[in-house]
């Protein structure tokens, strides 16, 4: 622990000295350098102040959320800085080596720093630095409806055109802006669905957290086809310390009951059939799997009984279950809703041209629709956030999936 304190500590110091030699290129006034060391050493003590006073009793608060999103506006732009300055000193050291060797006229061993220079890593980290301060205050509200239409040859007739809307990953200990949660609950309702399907993590830990949305949420309206949700990593009160078994199986219990409090039905390793008129499919709901999360979840009994022939859609909340276990499995899973990723809140979209994010080193599905032998995986964005308080890129999710029959168009 102390040595990753000290390797932590000698991080930020390096990154603070590259910056302000980026800013006293540029800056001549010492009143202004000044200031700038003081607000530097101000918010940095607040930072590590805020850290140490983390509770793992009590986990995520409004207090470590507004620290993370401090430490990201102020450290990355300043991240920036410090690799623009340390190539720099590289080509600096590099060319005052070669002069040595040479024996140069009035030698000298390191030039001075180029302005030009500085203002290019300032440029460039002024982006982030202005990107998120706009997910904070803009982008984590900012709802995107995203429509998406799949073929599949063997859709039982009746479901030809049948609509799905997919939200997942609510968090709802995070939100803070009624106005904008109920501005999304209006943009689910609009969507005029036959199904809506929640794929997991209505909290960040505690089942008290969704209590104030509970009427906000209940305004999901009635569909014609079912309102069904699975669980997520987060909803099993696995990232807090509890005081006893019983209090963390307490909890667990009430975030279960909070699907039914919003009229969702809550499928745990099981599944039903969802008919229209003589056709029908399986609706399958796994409690969480994930390959570096709890594997809470059983496909085996949670579609015993269906036939490979059935036409079948999974909900499964960390998409690593499709890529582990579901896309290649014997039984056929046509099409499987997932979530958790969030893009990490954090990438650049371009629909149709460019997506990135750091989100797809960690996994191999990571948003949007993904497709194997005909099987298809769709990972919805989420609707709220964690962590850092706010979205850069990665916009929050309503998904309207239609099924048609047929062969997918080129």
């Amino acid at each position: 622990m102390v040595f990753r304190i000290f390797l932590l500590s000698l991080f930020l110091f390096i990154v603070e000295l590259y910056a302000f030699q980026a800013i006293k290129t540029l800056i001549k006034l010492k009143w202004l350098l000044v200031a700038y060391q003081v607000v530097s050493a101000i918010a940095l003590l607040y930072i590590v102040y805020s850290f140490t006073q983390f509770d793992r009793s009590i986990g995520q608060t409004r207090q470590t959320m507004i620290t993370m999103a401090l430490f990201l506006i102020i450290y990355t732009p300043k991240l920036i800085l410090t690799l623009f300055m340390l190539g720099e000193d590289i080509f600096r050291v590099g060319s005052g080596s070669t002069r040595f060797f040479m024996q140069s006229e009035n030698f000298e061993f390191l030039n001075s720093r180029r302005k030009f220079v500085s203002q290019i890593g300032l440029g460039l980290a002024a982006i982030p630095f202005a990107s998120l301060i706009y997910g904070v205050t803009v982008g984590k509200y900012n709802y995107k409806v995203i429509k998406q239409r799949i073929y599949f040859p063997d859709l039982p007739e009746a479901f030809d055109g049948f609509k799905i809307t997919q939200i997942s990953d609510v968090h709802s200990g995070s939100f803070d802006n009624a106005e904008k949660i109920n501005y999304a609950i209006d943009l689910v309702n609009e969507q005029d669905s036959d199904m809506i399907l929640f794929t997991g993590d209505i909290v960040n830990t505690h089942a008290t957290e969704m209590h104030p949305w509970i009427d906000t949420f209940k305004r999901i309206k009635k569909h014609a086809y079912g309102k069904y949700a699975v669980l997520g990593n987060h909803d099993y009160g696995e990232y807090v310390t509890w005081p006893n078994e019983k209090e963390k199986e307490a909890n667990f219990q009430a975030i279960k009951g909070l699907y039914g409090q919003i009229d969702f039905d809550l499928l745990l390793n099981e599944h039903t059939y969802i008919e229209k008129g003589a056709d029908r499919f399986a609706l399958i709901g796994v409690e969480n799997w994930g390959h570096n999360f709890k594997k809470a979840g059983d496909i085996g009994k949670a579609s015993e009984g269906v036939a490979q022939s059935d036409f079948k859609v999974l909900m499964s909340h960390d998409p690593s279950h499709w890529d582990y276990e579901i896309k290649n499995h014997d039984k056929n899973f046509h099409l499987t809703l997932a979530g958790h990723t969030h893009g990490m809140q954090f990438g650049i979209e371009i629909p149709g041209y460019f997506k990135w994010s750091l989100a797809q080193y960690v996994y191999a599905q990571w948003a949007g629709l993904y497709e194997n032998l005909g099987r298809y995986v769709y990972v919805n964005r989420g609707f709220g956030f964690h962590a850092y308080p706010g979205r850069v890129g990665i916009m929050p999710e309503i998904t309207v999936i239609e099924l048609k029959k047929g062969e997918r168009v080129a």
